[in-house]
């Protein structure tokens, strides 16, 4: 099941009034995000950020960390580029990413079949932790601010022949963890006190409360 606007996550999301004219630009390829975003109601561009934004891990990084380092790098190539090919830049640019934790190790994309099946054996049976780092940067002000949703997950004990039959299914493909909330899998439950969306890659309702905050906690963007 592809994520589309018939799932229950997807109806009734907040959405906010921009902090200023500044046409809202998402940093990301997803088409999760993108559908998230739509399914809101925003009007907003595609602008990927570049695979190198995703580059350099530190090994005393928490997850945390990662996902806010890696949304500021995100927005800041498609800032930098937008700064670029624009006479008059502007752009509410949004950036996002998005990694599982587990005992202590830090999910992100699987690179291969054995890859994606380590995963999702480790996360078996367990709850584990999603979180998305967020942020927002007006290209006009060169301000911006990052935050960090966590959501709690719990997945149910997979038997070797739902582990293979997801594996077949190719759905783990470029997803943090090796498994997407938004594929209709019965054996994922979210805290009920947590935000689905953050697990589908895109805290809407803290996005929402963000854009409504903006002018009074983002801050100035000092270039080195």
């Amino acid at each position: 099941m592809n994520c589309s606007n018939d799932l229950p996550l997807m109806r009734g999301l907040p959405r906010a009034t921009l902090p200023s004219a500044e046409p809202l630009i998402l940093a990301s390829g997803s088409p999760r995000r993108a559908q998230l975003l739509q399914a809101a109601g925003y009007v907003f561009s595609v602008l990927p950020a570049g695979d190198e934004a995703e580059c350099g891990i530190c090994s005393r990084e928490t997850a945390p960390q990662l996902v806010a380092r890696y949304a500021f790098r995100k927005a800041a190539d498609v800032v930098r580029r937008i700064a670029i090919d624009s006479e008059q830049p502007r752009g509410l640019v949004v950036a996002a990413d998005t990694v599982a934790s587990c005992l202590g190790q830090i999910l992100g994309k699987p690179s291969n079949r054995e890859h994606a099946a380590s995963m999702l054996k480790l996360l078996s049976g367990r709850t584990h932790d999603v979180y998305t780092g967020c942020c927002l940067w007006s290209v006009r002000q060169n301000r911006c601010l990052v935050d960090v949703v966590r959501s709690e997950l719990t997945m149910q004990p997979l038997s070797d022949q739902m582990l293979n039959d997801y594996l077949d299914s190719m759905l783990w493909v470029g997803k943090a963890g090796a498994f997407g909330y938004q594929d209709g899998n019965d054996w994922l439950h979210v805290n009920p006190q947590h935000s689905e969306s953050n697990v589908v890659g895109l805290p809407m309702e803290r996005l929402a409360e963000l854009l409504e905050q903006f002018d009074q906690i983002a801050e100035t963007v000092h270039n080195e």
